[in-house]
């Protein structure tokens, strides 16, 4: 069996662990693999991954050490002709000149619903895996990256409440997830922070400053509030909102972005992204296709993938309210 398999869509720390696990499991079981660079633009410009021995085809010592790695050898890209009929037709027809069986999608909603339309196109097994750090995905606990994201944000939020203790100050934080909280409210409860911004439950700013001004009567000299990105038109905006409605602390703003994607996978990360990775070369051995594989209650399991991306998923209540308990 030949395997296909590609990272597309923002990249996520973990994303290389995930490519080692589905070319240990598939060489160690006698199948061929190669890789698509640039994700679906790969296919449709044919442009594979020159392994270690100088063709396409991965060797088990072709993965060698890139666990630890953050980021894709494959690399990563949005492709626009991809998601038309036209591209998806054109796509189906190279994998089947390539003599592709089946392929395995490394990414997040947007990917992964690109997997699901192609099966109406293409008669190849897909088994996508969930790697995303904005933790979206239904049908799996976390998603690849998450975690080293959060603690990337973390890390950056202990050094600025350094700051903001000194000069008596509030930092407003903005991070990534623009549709989905989970960062944002993970960081802030791991890092102690004072407010968080999500979109799942959408704070006034007038709500914020009454906040602000109780937290002051509390004796609070310095603040950390955590915002999605987007949120009221993002931290420098909101800065402003804050201002002029008569927030008690000088304010700073901060936009992390892009850092969240990068790093070292954290040991959580590479655990899950080996066994979706395993995972998944398994459920093509056994015929499945458009399924997700995913981690629910620390074992291996599929989802389909219409369930993984019928909708984000949903922020518990409960982590809302900790929050607003333990922010005092």
């Amino acid at each position: 069996m030949k395997i296909g398999m590609l990272c597309s869509g923002g990249d996520s720390p973990g994303m290389n662990a995930c490519l080692r696990a589905i070319v240990r499991t598939a060489v160690s079981n006698g199948h061929e693999v190669v890789g698509f660079m640039d994700g679906y633009e790969g296919i449709l410009r044919e442009n594979f991954y020159i392994a270690s021995i100088g063709t396409p085809r991965f060797l088990m010592r072709s993965v060698s050490g890139i666990s630890k790695m953050g980021g894709t050898i494959l690399h990563s890209s949005r492709c626009p002709e991809f998601a038309t009929e036209g591209g998806m037709k054109k796509a189906a027809g190279i994998l089947n000149k390539l003599g592709i069986d089946a392929l395995i999608p490394i990414g997040g909603n947007g990917t992964l619903t690109g997997a699901h339309e192609l099966c109406n196109y293409w008669d190849g097994q897909i088994i996508g895996c969930p790697g995303t750090i904005d933790n979206d995905l239904c049908g799996t606990d976390f998603t690849i990256g998450f975690k080293t994201a959060v603690q990337t944000a973390v890390d950056a939020v202990d050094k600025l409440r350094d700051t903001a203790s000194s000069h008596h100050r509030m930092f407003l934080v903005e991070l990534m997830g623009r549709h989905c909280g989970f960062i944002t409210l993970y960081t802030a409860l791991a890092a102690g922070c004072e407010v968080a911004c999500v979109p799942e439950y959408p704070l006034q700013v007038e709500d914020i400053v009454q906040k602000l001004d109780y937290l002051k009567e509390l004796g609070k000299s310095s603040i950390i509030m955590v915002v999605a990105e987007g949120y009221h038109e993002g931290v420098v905006a909101l800065q402003e909102k804050l201002r002029n409605a008569g927030c008690p602390f000088p304010m700073r703003a901060v936009v992390l972005g892009h850092l969240l994607r990068g790093g070292d996978p954290c040991p959580e990360d590479r655990l899950l992204a080996t066994q979706s990775g395993h995972l998944a070369v398994r459920a093509i051995e056994n015929g499945q296709t458009d399924q997700m594989a995913g981690v629910r209650d620390c074992v291996a399991t599929l989802c389909p993938l219409e369930e993984a991306i019928s909708a984000h998923r949903v922020i518990p209540q409960e982590l809302i309210e900790l929050l607003d308990c333990v922010s005092q």
